[in-house]
């Protein structure tokens, strides 16, 4: 009984998180007109043009982020919220978990950015510069177990299907397709390290009818994230 009603909790949940991942979506894509400055604390900023605007931070800026460049097929992009706090959720897998909470707040930078497009769905990258390599390689693993955390769910709930792993220049990407509860491919997500910068990315919606639509933007993500 303890364990269903678990079940039960983790899956209303994240039910809950999804429907505000796409709400959050639908007001991005109306808001973002022109630009907006930075707040008070240098955390967001909005733009209108299909490019983030390379916002500096301290060894880490938007320039280490999905660019628009960087989505060849599927959707169009139609604006970027850049966010330089760490504290945007990582992914509706994790629920209300940020960068920021899940490193402790002991990253050196963030940077986040939120893709939305000329359909529905949207796309998250949130990442942050560790300290040491070693803290980098924590962190990794940190975040491959909350998503697989994700792959078991209950029949007819939304998941995340099997693990890959690719390499570019050095870097390591461990990206997993999700699957809505018809077993139909609906985005995925992502876990990216190259040296001491981590990330977690995520697509939801259904961008193209191809799981490796993920494992193309994860490439161009972890290109992106040593410069």
């Amino acid at each position: 009984m303890t364990e269903n009603r678990a079940v039960q909790q983790k899956s209303v949940r994240r039910n809950r998180v999804a429907a505000a991942a796409c709400c959050a979506a639908a007001l991005i894509a109306v808001s973002v007109v022109g630009s907006q400055s930075a707040t008070a604390d240098g955390a967001t900023h909005r733009t209108a043009a299909a490019r983030p605007a390379a916002a500096a931070a301290p060894g880490l800026g938007s320039a280490a982020l999905v660019q628009s460049e960087d989505f060849r097929r599927g959707p169009n992009p139609t604006g970027a919220t850049i966010e330089l706090a760490g504290r945007q959720g990582l992914s509706a897998c994790s629920g209300e978990e940020t960068m920021r909470s899940q490193t402790n707040g002991q990253a050196t930078a963030y940077a986040s950015v939120t893709w939305t497009f000329d359909t529905t769905g949207r796309l998250t990258e949130s990442a942050a510069s560790a300290p040491t390599g070693t803290t980098a390689a924590a962190w990794e693993q940190q975040f491959v177990a909350l998503l697989q955390d994700c792959q078991d769910e209950p029949a007819g709930h939304w998941y995340y299907g099997a693990a890959h792993t690719l390499t570019v220049n050095g870097g390591t990407a461990h990206w997993y397709p999700a699957y809505n509860g018809d077993g139909v491919f609906s985005g995925g997500a992502a876990v990216l390290r190259s040296g001491t910068r981590v990330a977690v990315l995520e697509v939801t919606g259904r961008p193209t009818d191809a799981p490796s639509y993920v494992e193309g933007i994860a490439t161009a993500a972890l290109n992106r994230l040593p410069s």
